[in-house]
């Protein structure tokens, strides 16, 4: 690990939180806008889940070629790279005239913003202590919560004012104005080059895929994976055909879901580091029964009840996401971190895309519009969540190495 001074910390931690809040909204925004490109592009359940899988399969073949070199770079380097892919690819999407322009674009926005994303993770575990991980970990996931509050009711507004084709615009240049901030907040994160050692890319990645402990921790990402992405693409959809809300009302949901998780991601990432991220994530998995049943069962209720429905389903969708990448991140070597974050996100994205493909076969359109067997889905992701609580009972914290110190960064955050 490295050492950053306290405003230094606050800074990166700050730029990553940035950085997860774009390529996270880049994924979001799809979901909401199912209506619309459904529309737009006559779109059946099945064709829209492969638009949605898209991203996931392109970002887990390239989390998994990204492996093998992603430990021999500064990570600032590499995020930085990363991230001006992201922002071409993004602006690609909102120049798609087609589906199968989209669908081209899905898949390079993925392979970009998918292995931008291990590396925040990797990061957050290079500069914040095994101690406080849970609270710097929630913290940069705390750009999901704004990808809802703000992003996703952003995103909506310019479709409804413009077309879907906006808000693919205004993303591209947020992340391009987020990489530029980049170049003079980040620190440079390369101590773990001093251990690199001389093994080739292949026996690195060969020694994170051969140990038990690494194996359980992707395991755990598997089931977290397949139990939410086997629900959320027809979310939205399931808000508008089957509880009977506008598509305006979208905006509410992804709202008073981000301002929610906002407040709780944070309080149960310092909860996990007091009292232990297990007992933290069994609290929401116990917490997540009731709110899967009843979003998979919505009906023509009050506005008011389907938004306390899908707030408690964000809830604890991200409730149980902050303690198990705090234990993730602490279950590998900082030496390893780098590959073993990039395959953990070619693994939440390559099994994403299959829950997301599943979900879609699973689920039908019924004459009237609305969704059928949804519930399947609801149960099937009950039961993934059920096995996750085995695994992280298994996941050995192995993250104790010397903090590396180095000589105090400028707090004005000058360019490296």
């Amino acid at each position: 690990m490295i050492t950053l001074s306290p405003g230094r910390l606050r800074g990166t931690l700050l730029l990553l939180a940035c950085v997860q809040f774009t390529h996270v909204m880049d994924f979001m925004i799809m979901m909401p806008l199912g209506p619309q490109l459904m529309r737009a592009f006559d779109l059946g359940p099945e064709l829209f889940a492969r638009l949605v899988a898209s991203y996931g399969f392109s970002a887990g073949v390239c989390g998994f070629l990204a492996s093998f070199v992603l430990d021999r770079f500064d990570r600032k380097r590499a995020l930085l790279l990363l991230f001006a892919g992201f922002a071409v690819a993004t602006a690609a999407c909102g120049l798609a005239t087609s589906y199968t322009m989209l669908l081209g674009a899905r898949v390079l926005a993925g392979a970009f913003g998918g292995v931008a994303g291990s590396v925040v993770t990797a990061m957050v575990g290079d500069v914040v202590p095994p101690e406080r991980r849970g609270a710097g970990m929630a913290f940069v996931m705390s750009g999901f919560s704004l990808a809802q509050i703000f992003g996703v009711p952003a995103g909506l507004w310019l479709a409804a004012r413009a077309d879907w084709h906006m808000p693919f615009f205004a993303l591209s240049g947020v992340a391009v104005v987020v990489n530029l901030a980049g170049l003079a907040v980040l620190p440079r994160v390369d101590a773990h080059l001093v251990h690199r050692g001389t093994q080739s890319a292949w026996q690195r990645v060969r020694e994170i895929l051969t140990q038990a402990n690494h194996l359980r921790a992707f395991g755990l990402v598997v089931m977290l994976t397949m139990s939410g992405m086997i629900m959320v693409p027809f979310l939205a959809t399931a808000v508008v055909r089957n509880g009977g809300a506008s598509e305006h009302a979208l905006t509410l949901v992804y709202a008073c879901g981000g301002l929610a998780t906002l407040a709780t991601n944070n309080i149960l990432g310092r909860l996990g580091d007091r009292f232990g991220h297990v007992r933290v994530f069994d609290g929401m998995a116990l917490f997540a029964i009731v709110p899967v049943v009843l979003v998979t069962h919505l009906d023509a209720w009050p506005l008011w009840v389907v938004l306390v429905i899908t707030t408690a389903f964000i809830v604890s969708m991200g409730g149980r996401w902050t303690p198990s990448m705090a234990l993730v991140t602490m279950s590998v070597e900082a030496r390893l971190r780098g590959g073993f974050m990039s395959l953990n996100s070619a693994i939440q994205a390559a099994f994403g895309a299959v829950a997301s493909s599943l979900s879609g076969w699973i689920v039908i359109e019924a004459a009237d519009g609305r969704l059928e067997r949804y519930a399947w889905a609801g149960w099937l992701s009950l039961g993934f969540l059920a096995v996750g609580a085995w695994l992280i009972r298994r996941i050995r914290v192995v993250d104790a190495h010397p903090v590396m110190r180095r000589a105090p960064e400028p707090e004005s955050g000058a360019m490296d």
